[in-house]
């Protein structure tokens, strides 16, 4: 059996439904860099920052400072904020806490942000829900889209698939940091992933 190319299937998506709106679940500027880049120009994007897995509040302030200046540097797309709740996270983090990264905590947390993402998607009248996790080369892109397909069922909102690190994805994220000087963490933004 073939696997599953999501970046086609997001590209052709992207030339079918050009127009419509889009809410992106980002969990940082440099990750948002290279997928506003690739769908902002075929869907009115708002970025949907939602990450209570964040070890501090001041963390997640300083990646949420970052996430709004590279949009207001590019235009790109609206903003959307969803405050800081790291209860949840460690609501879903709870007998997890010993699995290294990319373990069985990881898909609960990927769950976790799109889900709340698919709610906000339907309460708030968007065509499609998304993420930037698939640009991460240590993101498994497979199971973040299993998961927003599944959710797509749940909420009945079209989940945009993506596997942004495709085509040089990630590396251009990289090109693009550097071009907006922006703050680039070296862990995921857990407590367990930084340790």
């Amino acid at each position: 059996m073939n696997a599953v190319n999501y970046d086609v299937l997001m590209q052709r998506s992207l030339a079918e439904h050009a127009g419509e709106t889009l809410l992106l679940h980002s969990c940082c500027a440099p990750c948002s860099s290279y997928c506003l880049e690739q769908v902002s120009s075929a869907l009115k994007t708002t970025v949907f920052y939602y990450n209570p897995n964040l070890d501090s509040e001041q963390e997640y302030e300083k990646r949420k400072a970052e996430q709004i200046r590279l949009l207001r540097e590019t235009g790109q797309a609206d903003f959307l904020d969803c405050d800081w709740s790291p209860e949840a996270f460690e609501e879903i983090a709870r007998g997890y806490e010993n699995e290294k990264e990319g373990g069985a905590r990881c898909p609960r947390c990927f769950r976790l942000r799109l889900e709340r993402t698919a709610w906000e998607a339907r309460e708030r009248g968007y065509a499609f829900f998304g993420t930037t996790l698939t640009v991460s080369p240590l993101k498994n892109a497979k199971l973040i889209n299993e998961i927003g397909f599944e959710l797509e069922k749940e909420y009945g909102v079209r989940y945009l698939p993506s596997d942004f690190k495709k085509r040089g994805g990630y590396l251009r994220s990289i090109e693009l940091s550097r071009e907006h000087a922006l703050y680039r963490q070296n862990y995921c933004g857990c407590r367990f992933s930084k340790r």
